[in-house]
């Protein structure tokens, strides 16, 4: 099963949005750097800036994610990956620094059988069932 781990560093087109407040002279003065042609628009230069500051703190975060053993980039659950966790009286520990997604044909109850503790940094996708079945073991 770990042969459907994808890295989505590369992939810009699959992303999550963000809400974030910005005081007024802030907010100014990007709209002022993407007057000057610096940026193409807001979210260019909000993107940009992250990037550098996760470039900027990069070796912390691959040591983190060494020691905290995560799986990096999309991970995909289907139900037969989990029907097979199932046969073999297992359980998993999931942990994913990206995407989680455990597929829409998962039952809730194969999803609490077979998924010990969950803890993702980024995004979980999974139906609201699955999610609910696996609030207490959401991290």
């Amino acid at each position: 099963m770990t042969g459907n781990v994808q890295d989505l560093r590369a992939r810009g087109a699959d992303s999550e949005k963000i809400t974030i407040n910005l005081g007024y002279v802030d907010l100014g003065r990007i709209d002022l750097l993407v007057q000057e042609g610096f940026y193409s628009n807001r979210s260019d230069l909000i993107r940009t800036a992250i990037r550098a500051q996760l470039d900027r703190h990069g070796e912390a975060v691959e040591k983190s994610v060494a020691r905290h053993q995560l799986d990096l980039g999309l991970r995909s659950y289907s139900r037969a990956d989990l029907e097979a966790v199932q046969a073999a009286g297992e359980q998993l520990h999931i942990q994913v620094l990206g995407l989680a997604i455990i597929a829409r044909d998962v039952p809730p109850d194969l999803a609490r059988a077979t998924i010990a503790s969950l803890h993702v940094l980024g995004s979980l996708q999974a139906s609201p069932e699955v999610r609910a079945a696996l609030s207490d073991r959401l991290r």
